[in-house]
């Protein structure tokens, strides 16, 4: 169990002090995703500990969201004065986001059905 806590701290780690020090544009915990995805393509086999400690985190994934909210509520002046700007951007995007993934679905799953 600590191994599997452990190989997820030191991707994230590994994640962030990459994006330090490369400048990448991308977030070191999406870069640290990365690089333990690398790590279980490269080392295949079952990891139980590893999917367990996963499960439990996925569980408790809600309480990882406090960070943030709290977040927005210091920034109230900004959301008072942006707040439309803010919502009408992200419904779009969410919209604009499900259509996409709906067309994307729709010509994956034509390409994979078998023809007559």
């Amino acid at each position: 169990m600590i191994a599997a806590i452990a190989t997820l701290l030191l991707c994230q780690l590994l994640g962030e002090g990459i994006h330090l020090l490369s400048g990448l544009p991308l977030p070191g915990a999406v870069i640290g995703m990365f690089l333990l995805l690398g790590w279980l393509l490269l080392r295949p086999g079952e990891r139980p500990t590893l999917v367990q400690v996963s499960a439990w985190l996925t569980a408790h994934l809600s309480v990882m969201f406090v960070p943030a909210a709290v977040g927005l509520i210091e920034e109230g002046p900004v959301l008072a004065k942006n707040g439309v700007a803010i919502v009408v951007a992200t419904l779009a995007s969410t919209l604009l986001t499900m259509a996409v993934t709906a067309l994307v679905f729709r010509w994956a799953l034509a390409r994979t059905e078998p023809t007559a």
